[in-house]
């Protein structure tokens, strides 16, 4: 492999691997998930927040993640700690 070879394919995973790490979910969590909040009791809580549900799901990197719409029905994607459901990271369409 010759040297300008091997730079270009060094700047395209360097790239590739920062790109990937922009739209990567929060790590909202490390604790067990025996610590966390039942899964259907954090469900309803974001219902009584006043959250429309479209999806709701655990992540891999331990968040509650809602997407869905708020009382004025804009879109939503909340992260939510599973221990406690504070809010993480919030993106809301206006």
């Amino acid at each position: 492999m010759s040297k300008a070879t091997f730079i270009r394919l060094a700047v395209l995973l360097s790239t590739t691997t920062a790109s990937s790490l922009v739209f990567a979910d929060p790590v909202c969590t490390q604790q067990p998930e025996s610590s966390w909040m039942p899964f259907e009791t954090a469900r309803a809580k974001v219902v009584e927040m006043g959250y429309q549900i479209k999806k709701f799901k655990k992540t891999h990197t331990g968040c509650y993640e809602l997407y869905g719409y708020d009382s004025n029905k804009n879109r939503v994607e909340i992260y939510y700690n599973p221990v406690d459901m504070s809010v993480v990271k919030e993106e809301k369409d206006d």
